[in-house]
């Protein structure tokens, strides 16, 4: 067929591996970011099995499983120690896992990649886009680069560029705001008083909740595991956290009269002059769109449907979003073009399901843990260990975190997903079973 001059607007996840995808059916991609050179920031996130599925179609796989960590399931802890969260991946199937990963990590596994399709891949780094506009059988970019515009042209526009961005168009989206709640993030050397093959949280109420994720290691030093710490707090406290040492002793109180052991921990890190913690901060929207494609204009990724972290699902959505595209293009080829009509009606089909949910529940158990609802956390702490104790909820709660659902009683294969056949042209059911991966 015909080959398709895609500008991809955002070198992220969702931008990097779409673009993979693309490059490997022979089309040619431009991919348009912002910043000068790729620098991710941030600290850890964990790929579930959704998004090591696509990792396995992208080929990148075994790369991945040697710098990240793998996590075999999340345990969140009460002051009393009690466990109020106790999810594992073998309960959704036998030989599931999820894999922690630095964010420079994640870039540099897809980059690596991508090189690849270097004649095939166009790179403008330094590039601000203002405007997307479709016409005709075309659809124009507008924007600057080192202070000079330039107006271009391509067949189509995939718009990757974040939860903040103001290029995905308007009318589509119905949500778009700020959490009041965020985290403050920090990269460390492996916590080794926790068991390094779980995410590890803590809870008290809804006020209060910290996390412990397995990281791996960044390529630069392959053999310094890392752990990632979070701490929730307000938005309007993320700028001033641990800003003095009175700060700091007040923080390790709160954490030492809940779990003395993390506290030791933590204090020996802020002790460490050759480790200092470094902290982040990170903010969250919910964005709720009503379509993701018409046309020649597409938008996947946070752009399309950013939400709280709470089931840690960012960038394994990201990255089935690449998988689901690449699949509805194929199907979307008719003699030597592209349908686009037909593209989105198979793009949406597959993905606005599981989108639907996810941010459903997501939106629902956030107040759970981050709020000042007074009532909140005592509801939660009295719910979900009963509900924990029912062999169902335990199983149905591990595919839902392994990202796999696309409805209360659906979810899609993991086998289906990850396998690549070069002239694949059937788009996956979403209703298969859940399938066991080695």
């Amino acid at each position: 067929m015909k080959t398709v001059h895609f500008a991809m607007i955002g070198a992220g996840t969702a931008g990097l591996a779409t673009a993979i995808l693309l490059a490997r059916q022979g089309h040619q991609i431009t991919i348009f970011e912002q910043v000068d050179e790729l620098c991710p920031v941030g600290a850890g996130l964990l790929l579930q099995p959704a998004g090591l599925a696509v990792f396995e179609h992208l080929g990148v796989l075994d790369h991945t499983l040697k710098l990240g960590a793998k996590v075999t399931g999340l345990e969140g802890q009460l002051p009393n120690k009690r466990l109020l969260v106790n999810s594992h991946y073998h309960q959704a199937g036998s030989n599931f896992y999820g894999i922690g990963i630095h964010r420079a990590t994640l870039c540099h596994v897809l980059t690596e990649k991508l090189a690849e399709y270097a004649n095939q891949i166009t790179w403008c780094m330094g590039h601000s886009i203002d405007q997307v506009e479709e016409r005709h059988n075309e659809v124009r970019l507008v924007g600057s680069y080192q202070q000079q515009s330039f107006d271009t042209c391509f067949d189509a526009v995939l718009i990757a560029n974040g939860a903040r961005s103001q290029l995905r168009p308007k009318a589509w989206v119905k949500v778009d705001q700020a959490y009041p709640w965020g985290a403050a993030w920090s990269i460390v050397p492996e916590c080794t008083v926790l068991d390094p093959k779980i995410l590890h949280q803590f809870y008290d109420r809804s006020k209060i909740m910290m996390g412990v994720l397995p990281t791996g290691a960044i390529p630069s030093a392959p053999q310094q595991r890392l752990s990632s710490i979070f701490w929730s707090l307000p938005t309007s406290q993320l700028s001033t956290f641990l800003q003095d040492e009175q700060a700091k002793q007040h923080w390790l109180k709160q954490v030492s009269l809940r779990w003395p052991d993390v506290a030791n921990w933590l204090e020996q890190l802020l002790l460490s002059e050759q480790h200092q913690p470094q902290w982040l901060s990170a903010q969250y929207r919910d964005v709720v769109m009503s379509q993701y494609g018409q046309g020649r204009i597409g938008v996947i990724g946070d752009a399309a449907h950013a939400m709280s972290p709470q089931l840690g699902q960012g960038a394994n959505m990201a990255l089935l979003d690449a998988w689901a595209f690449s699949q509805s293009l194929q199907i979307a080829q008719k003699n030597q073009q592209i349908d686009w009509t037909i593209l989105w009606q198979q793009y949406h089909q597959h993905r606005r399901s599981s989108t639907q949910f996810y941010q459903f529940l997501s939106r629902l158990l956030t107040p759970l843990y981050q709020s000042d609802h007074w009532w909140a956390g005592g509801l939660r702490d009295l719910v979900f260990p009963w509900l924990y104790q029912i062999p169902y909820f335990r199983k149905e709660m591990a595919i839902t975190i392994s990202g796999l659902k696309t409805g209360m009683f659906q979810q899609m294969s993991y086998q289906q997903i990850a396998a690549y056949q070069h002239n694949q042209n059937v788009l996956i059911e979403n209703n298969q079973s859940l399938p066991e991966y080695d």
